[in-house]
């Protein structure tokens, strides 16, 4: 999918709400465990319920990984429905991936070409050859983790390097990479206080905003000092909407939950 498509749905649905597909067995509801694959049954439910609210859905591969093949199986077929049945969604694979380019290269095969997401969270750590392989790839994104929403993060992402920011290092190097249009960035909710500086620095690239809803960022926020010309802006929240029932009705339960969001992300485009 290719930016100018994401930013059609967004005018489109009137939402740049993304939600997140983490999937824990001991929270969805347990009429569900009687499927043959209740991870599945589970996201299509969800899906079914909430992709006319939502332009994004971001499954975190650890939650499939720690269940083996089975929950690898279930991610599969997840991201086949998804491309199958609602196409003009975007997909993010949220699996925060780095390593050298050789390695990089399998990874983003991996995640492009089998399972066909049009996204992938990535760590910068290891730097431009670690991260340039995903970027190759035609109408696919990178989200780089920037600042991310989580108390750690100010261990290293926030200190002193040659009197600037490694956060601001990590962005301004990112934009001198081969195919860095085809950069996204992760930038935690919970520092929307530093979004107007990052606007400065990467004032048109998309942001992926984690940390709305359970971990305490605010919407409104995030919108004032991270929204640019072209919204610029997916806001994903998991938890509060995804496990807002656990009884035979939570995907109703969810909807609710994301028209919510939607609403007030209508609100914001209207007065930005």
């Amino acid at each position: 999918m290719t930016t100018a498509q994401l930013v059609s749905e967004i005018k489109r649905k009137k939402s740049f709400l993304c939600i997140g597909l983490d999937v824990d067995l001991n929270k969805i509801p347990q009429h569900l465990l009687k499927e043959n694959d209740p991870i599945f049954a589970f996201n299509k439910a969800i899906i079914d319920a909430t992709h006319h609210l939502c332009v994004a859905y971001k499954p975190n591969t650890a939650f499939y990984e720690a269940y083996g093949i089975k929950g690898w199986q279930a991610l599969e077929k997840t991201i086949n429905y998804l491309n199958k049945n609602y196409p003009e969604i975007f997909t993010i694979a949220d699996a925060k991936r780095g390593d050298i380019g050789n390695t990089s290269t399998m990874y983003a095969k991996a995640f492009f070409e089998d399972l066909a997401f049009d996204s992938v969270t990535v760590a910068p750590y290891m730097g431009k050859d670690s991260v340039e392989p995903f970027l190759t790839f035609e109408n696919k994104h990178t989200i780089l983790l920037a600042l991310t929403s989580n108390q750690g993060a100010f261990d290293f992402q926030t200190k002193t390097v040659n009197d600037k920011e490694l956060y601001k290092e990590v962005l301004e190097t990112s934009k001198n990479w081969t195919n860095s249009e085809n950069l996204m960035y992760v930038v935690g909710a919970t520092k929307a206080e530093y979004l107007a500086e990052i606007r400065n620095i990467i004032p048109n690239s998309f942001l992926l905003v984690p940390g709305v809803g359970a971990q305490g960022g605010n919407l409104q926020d995030v919108c004032k000092y991270g929204m640019s010309n072209n919204v610029g802006l997916l806001i994903n929240s998991s938890r509060g909407i995804i496990y807002a029932s656990n009884d035979v009705c939570f995907a109703n339960a969810a909807a609710k939950k994301a028209q919510e969001l939607q609403l007030q992300m209508e609100v914001e485009l209207k007065r930005y």
